[in-house]
């Protein structure tokens, strides 16, 4: 009634027959099949009402059906023994993980006391081997298996004016550049050889060796390189290479 919920629902609800439901409100016991439906359905009208069936049903047995011995036993709320059961569950866990923390650390201090008792105080046969191995090579393993990239045999050459310059470049009896003077801003290259000479009549040019860019020093005056795999070296002013005829 405070919960104003009507017979037939409930009877909808718990598949309860009406006249049983009002049976169990006024306790009229004799009205019902037995003292096992008695007790079967005090739990589902309980459940549906939200009230605690198996307090009820321990009230009903106490009151109408007596406790033996073994049923004796004070009535308590659900809540309070699931939650003293949820303790009990915990406490034996937190001793099994206990437990099993101990035989972890027995395990491990058992296998390095087995460890030292070996003889020769070594920590195991690989990182001997690899001790023996840098001493040996006195390069680490990986070190051992990168191979040194090998050097380029040939050399690319690309010339950049940055203002107009005299250009006679070679590469031994070729001609590449026969002697012109290149504008600014003008690109010649990208060339490939094993080696160049070159006379430049000033500083206005950038070289782009292999991919790297490398400045000429300032000069008023003729300027001559010879390039090749070791490098870029600077021709005295007697051996400057000539592209004429």
């Amino acid at each position: 009634m405070r919960a104003r919920i009507d017979i037939s629902e409930l009877e909808a609800e718990t598949k309860i027959r009406a006249k049983y439901l009002r049976a169990l409100e006024n306790e009229e016991w004799d009205l019902l099949p037995g003292p096992t439906y008695v007790k079967s359905f005090l739990r589902s009208y309980a459940d549906a009402l939200g009230l605690d069936g198996r307090l009820l049903v321990e009230e009903y047995k106490m009151r109408h059906e007596g406790l033996s011995e073994g049923e004796l036993q004070p009535i308590t709320p659900r809540r309070q023994r699931d939650r003293r059961r949820r303790r009990g569950s915990g406490a034996g866990r937190d001793i099994f993980v206990a437990v099993v923390f101990v035989a972890i650390v027995g395990g491990l201090i058992a296998l390095g006391q087995l460890g030292d008792d070996d003889g020769d105080g070594s920590t195991g046969p690989v990182r001997t081997q690899t001790t023996v191995e840098r001493a040996a090579t006195g390069k680490t393993p990986a070190a051992t298996k990168r191979k040194a990239k090998p050097k380029p045999t040939r050399v690319t050459l690309t010339l950049l004016a940055t203002g107009p310059v005299y250009v006679c470049l070679r590469a031994r009896d070729r001609v590449l550049i026969p002697a012109q003077t290149l504008p600014a801003g003008r690109k010649a290259g990208p060339f490939r050889a094993k080696r160049f000479t070159m006379t430049l009549g000033n500083s206005n040019v950038r070289m782009r060796v292999n991919g790297k860019l490398r400045e000429v020093a300032p000069s008023s005056s003729a300027i001559g390189y010879v390039l090749d795999r070791k490098g870029r070296r600077s021709l005295p002013a007697g051996r400057l290479p000539t592209c004429g005829a």
